[in-house]
């Protein structure tokens, strides 16, 4: 039996938002998998990355499952950062399943796969409403009690809330300074 062609998508996800939702559909129609990678994963508590690991992969699952893409056809992993750029798709090799194609829009993770040898082919994914979908206005709305529950599915409002994620932020702020 034959491999199913799997791509990989590395993200942040902090949090996850509509452009990335979009982003795993559009993905979906080009392969058969797609591996999910929620990156910087012993980053949280911090303004630009309130939520835990496990927080965001509860947030990717629930708006996929909820967006009707059937769990078979996605893995999500947790990648934790390493300090050595010409090894970290190696790294990243060995925490994922076999996969055929990366797709990113992130300069530093397409020179890594020209450059280092990978034999996974590279490809970008087309921005969906960038000026909005964006994490970094997510939380800067949360932060400042702007409209934000539209920039996200569903399934993330209810976890933010359910995780009182809005007044982490809020005190992260208020210990951190506003870094926006």
């Amino acid at each position: 039996m034959e491999r199913p062609k799997r791509g990989l998508y590395i993200g942040r996800f902090q949090p996850f938002h509509n452009g990335h939702l979009e982003a795993i559909k559009y993905v979906l129609e080009q392969v058969d998998e797609l591996i999910i990678g929620i990156g910087s994963i012993q980053d949280s508590h911090g303004i630009k990355n309130p939520f835990t690991a496990g927080e965001r992969h509860y947030m990717i699952q629930s708006a996929l499952i909820e967006a009707g893409i059937p769990h078979e056809k996605f893995y999500i992993i947790s990648i934790p950062d390493i300090d050595r750029n010409a090894v970290w798709l190696a790294h990243v090799r060995t925490l994922c399943p076999p996969f055929d194609i990366v797709y990113s829009n992130n300069q530093l993770v397409a020179r890594l796969t020209k450059e280092y040898g990978e034999t996974a082919q590279l490809a970008t994914i087309p921005f969906f409403n960038r000026v909005s979908y964006s994490a970094t206005v997510v939380r800067r709305r949360l932060l400042e009690g702007e409209k934000w529950e539209d920039l996200v599915p569903p399934a993330v409002t209810r976890i933010i809330k359910e995780i009182n994620g809005l007044k982490r932020i809020r005190d992260i702020d208020a210990s951190e300074g506003d870094l926006f």
